[in-house]
């Protein structure tokens, strides 16, 4: 039997100097940040999707989930995610949806290795440290920085490996 969902996804911010509520970051305290939609492939461990940048203040998980993704799901198909993407039961599992897995650690585990591949982002300088060019070269900066992470995923640093079925 096949898995309804093939990846989990999740957003994660990056800290940019302009001010302003449109950029406002719960995850940085309200400082300012563009945010990025994140798909990792359950099974294999690879990078499949990026949605971004966003102003962080303006689109939180959910609404950029909304604004693409959810419209490139099949029928049937859904996708991991945390808290931040509640509703859409039909097409999000996680701990915000009453129709999560039964197995409540298999899913942590799921979310927690998309964790370590945000963290793998911030190790580069750029995209750790608040990004001092411009702003609209964010996208192409962290679309790099996400291709050569990629890279080392695929030859010889993977990320940790999880059991998952959903079925």
């Amino acid at each position: 039997m096949l898995n309804d969902c093939t990846m989990t996804i999740d957003g994660t911010d990056f800290r940019i100097p302009q001010k302003g509520a449109t950029f406002a970051s719960h995850k940085y305290a309200g400082k300012s940040a563009v945010r990025y939609e994140l798909g990792v492939d359950i099974i294999a461990g690879n990078l499949v999707w990026i949605q971004g940048p966003y102003p962080a203040g303006t689109y939180n998980d959910i609404k950029i989930f909304n604004q693409c993704l959810r419209h490139h799901l099949e029928p049937g198909e859904q996708v991991e995610a945390d808290e931040g993407y509640r509703g859409h039961v039909d097409k999000v599992k996680g701990p915000g949806n009453d129709v999560s897995s039964k197995n409540v650690v298999m899913q942590g585990r799921v979310r927690a290795r998309h964790e370590t591949l945000n963290g793998r982002l911030k190790n580069w300088g750029i995209l750790s440290q608040v990004f001092r060019h411009d702003v609209r070269l964010h996208g192409m900066v962290f679309r790099a920085c996400a291709v050569m992470t990629q890279l080392t995923i695929e030859n010889g640093e993977p990320l940790f490996e999880v059991e998952y079925y959903d079925w």
